[in-house]
């Protein structure tokens, strides 16, 4: 299993899955509403060091996820 977390700038995946198992319900419907769909195409636009942010881009909308909550996130290439 690959996370989006381990993806690097300019990595593009599909994702896969979102681990509902840790996920609280209330970031679970927000990443949906965001996009964050099974078969959805996504691409790491950048990647802070130090465990920072990674900004992500779903379509033509950009978003900027936490490293925990890019952990969550299943991916396959």
């Amino acid at each position: 299993m690959s996370l989006l977390y381990n993806l690097k700038s300019g990595d593009l995946a599909t994702i896969s899955g979102i681990n509902t198992a840790t996920a609280e319900q209330s970031l679970y419907q927000r990443l949906m509403a965001l996009g964050f769909r099974v078969g959805k195409k996504i691409k790491v636009m950048r990647k802070a060091s130090f465990n920072g942010p990674l900004q992500v881009r779903i379509g033509s909308t950009d978003i900027i996820l936490r490293e925990s909550e890019a952990k969550l996130i299943q991916i396959s290439h």
